[in-house]
């Protein structure tokens, strides 16, 4: 049959072939089959690293029949991602509660909580200048109002005695 899939088992294990010929000889020498010393003479070992590759041999037997969890594990790998995933759903709850409470306050007449915004003392003395000028204009603006009603010369066009007061 053609479209069989190929049954896991002893036939469909994957290895090297140096790790294959190890596997078998270590097996053999487990049995009994071939003694220990013999089974190093195979391998072209001494029988001292016969003695480790036998122990880290079972210790892999061991390690993959030991129970596993079951489904996916945690990897860092994995909980970086989960962790990544979170932060972005965090940030952009947090821009959709700032915009709700923009538009609440807005709806009640509240001012809205403005940023602290870094100043320089570059900036804040030129808006204390400005702000002076702007004062300064403004009172003089008064003042001529004032006068020009006195006067009579103060028109409705926002002009004094025809000049404009705004150059």
């Amino acid at each position: 049959m053609a479209g069989k899939a190929k049954p896991a088992g002893i036939t469909s294990l994957a290895g090297s072939g140096s790790a294959r010929k190890s596997v078998v000889i270590i097996l053999e020498a487990l049995s009994g089959e071939i003694g220990t010393s013999q089974a190093a003479e195979v391998l072209g070992v001494s029988l001292s690293r016969y003695y480790q590759l036998e122990v880290r041999a079972l210790q892999g037997m061991l390690k993959a029949l030991e129970p596993r969890k079951r489904g996916m594990q945690k990897t860092p790998q994995r909980e970086i991602v989960g962790l990544k995933a979170q932060k972005q759903q965090l940030e952009k709850d947090l821009r959709r509660h700032q915009s709700l409470l923009r538009a609440a306050n807005r709806s009640l007449g509240l001012s809205s909580a403005r940023r602290p915004k870094a100043s320089s003392k570059g900036r804040s003395a030129k808006r204390g200048v400005r702000g002076k000028t702007v004062l300064e204009t403004l009172r003089r603006g008064d003042l001529e109002e004032k006068e020009g009603v006195e006067d009579g010369t103060a028109q409705r066009d926002g002009t004094l005695g025809g000049v404009d007061s705004s150059q």
